[in-house]
């Protein structure tokens, strides 16, 4: 099952689920959020898609009109944006064969001490991200991105700082998670995902990661309830006017993946800080795919698009350049 937050045509928030053929999207009674129908299957004891399923009532929207007006939300949100933390963790998915290839030469040939951080990081996943037994494994990358006021919803525009060196794509599968009463994590379920990032900073030295992660990003139009198919096969593209400026096939999921969800959920909801009651987790899995690799550079006005069919929907976000504002400090 299926869910998507809108706003609808009288200008309230709703939550519908799509129809089978994805025209429609049938309006749940009295749920105006997804956070308030998880608070609601907390109460009742039950599971969301339960209660998702019990909450189907008799009026619809048309899913074209909703797309074509920009009335989608992201799929998941916080009453409190403050209290939505965004994270992810890199480093996660099996890379190319040829990566793999050159890393296990240079192991062999001058020691693991020649790699590099970030490679070294890639091999520890490659051997421990995916224990015998289900167990904890070996912790990955992890980041900040930012809280729920960096989220863009679907169809609305990145709005990509001045200051910036690149606004790039980085297609992921992203985690959503509702912290219950007694502080465990409940994770509501999946939605595709565009981590976006500045490849170009990011590039000049590793240690400017972090920096590089502080801007917006997207995920859905849909969240997709209960497990992850264990191999998600898409496609992304960006789109420079009529013209499809580049295109490619991504692959993401556990099958795909150096590290189980298991695993890399364990390593972020650790931390006490994070288990917050009442506090709502967007966590980015890992780039699958990105357009930098290819030496694309996005310009104002391209439109970044993400697609599988297990999530329903395109998502889609055009790139806007705005001012980055000044970082000078007043005293007080």
């Amino acid at each position: 099952m299926r869910l998507v937050q809108f706003i609808d045509k009288h200008g309230n928030r709703v939550v519908g689920a799509p129809d089978e053929g994805g025209t429609q999207l049938s309006l749940l009674d009295g749920v105006e959020s997804v956070y308030d129908l998880a608070q609601m299957a907390l109460d009742d004891g039950q599971s969301l898609v339960l209660a998702a399923e019990e909450r189907i009532g008799d009026a619809s929207e048309d899913y074209d009109a909703v797309v074509a007006e920009r009335r989608l939300l992201a799929p998941l949100d916080h009453p409190d944006p403050a209290h939505c933390l965004v994270t992810g963790t890199g480093l996660t998915h099996l890379g190319s064969a040829d990566a793999r290839d050159s890393m296990h030469k240079k192991v062999a040939e001058e020691g693991e001490e020649a790699l590099s951080d970030s490679m070294k990081m890639f091999k520890w996943g490659l051997e421990g991200g995916k224990p015998a037994g289900g167990g904890i494994g070996v912790a990955p990358e992890w980041f900040y991105k930012g809280d729920g006021g960096i989220v863009t919803a679907p169809e609305q525009a990145f709005e990509m700082v001045d200051f910036a060196e690149d606004g790039g794509d980085e297609v992921e599968l992203v985690g959503l998670y509702l912290v219950d009463p007694q502080g465990i994590p409940r994770r509501l379920g999946f939605a595709l995902g565009n981590e976006f990032s500045d490849h170009v900073l990011e590039q000049r030295n590793y240690l400017y990661l972090a920096h590089s992660k502080l801007r917006p990003c997207s995920f859905g139009p849909e969240l997709r309830l209960g497990a992850a198919p264990d191999d998600i096969q898409g496609k992304a593209r960006i789109r420079r006017g009529a013209q499809v400026l580049w295109e490619k096939p991504f692959a993401t999921g556990e099958a795909n993946m150096s590290h189980t969800i298991a695993n890399l959920e364990h390593h972020h909801f650790k931390y006490p800080q994070h288990r917050r009651p009442g506090d709502v987790h967007v966590h980015y899995f890992g780039a699958a795919t990105l357009s930098f690799t290819d030496g694309v550079r996005a310009e104002e006005n391209d439109v970044f698009e993400i697609e599988s069919p297990v999530f329903g929907r395109a998502l889609r976000n055009p790139l806007l350049i705005r001012g980055g504002g000044s970082g000078k400090v007043v005293e007080l």
